[in-house]
């Protein structure tokens, strides 16, 4: 009986420490996606001239947009690093994966 609660206990700390490390992850995220709206809030806002409407179309030129495409790009990779890790190589992939591997090691020990 000690033994299957010292088991319960190891499962509990292993599913908090995925947990703990989800929620890092999660947020920091959201974090960067906070900072990635305001400062391009920001950066419109600044960019932005009422002195003329020559200028005005100017503002939607390449150079304005770039930081945002740009960031928001590395801002992708980013939600899809921590969104998107159980379609591509998630949980379910590294439990396979270690199964086959020890498989692969118990048959070379035949």
């Amino acid at each position: 009986m000690n033994n299957h609660l010292k088991s319960q206990q190891n499962q509990m700390d292993t599913e908090y420490q995925w947990a703990y490390k989800r929620v890092k992850k999660l947020k920091s995220f959201y974090t960067h996606l906070m900072v990635y709206i305001i400062v391009n809030i920001f950066i419109m806002i600044a960019r932005q001239s009422p002195d003329s409407a020559e200028e005005n179309l100017t503002f939607w030129s390449f150079e304005n947009f770039s930081v945002v495409f740009f960031w928001g790009f590395g801002l992708a990779m980013h939600a899809f690093s921590v969104f998107g890790q159980d379609w591509f190589l998630g949980k379910r992939w590294e439990e396979n994966k270690i199964k086959e591997l020890m498989r692969r090691e118990e048959q070379r020990n035949v």
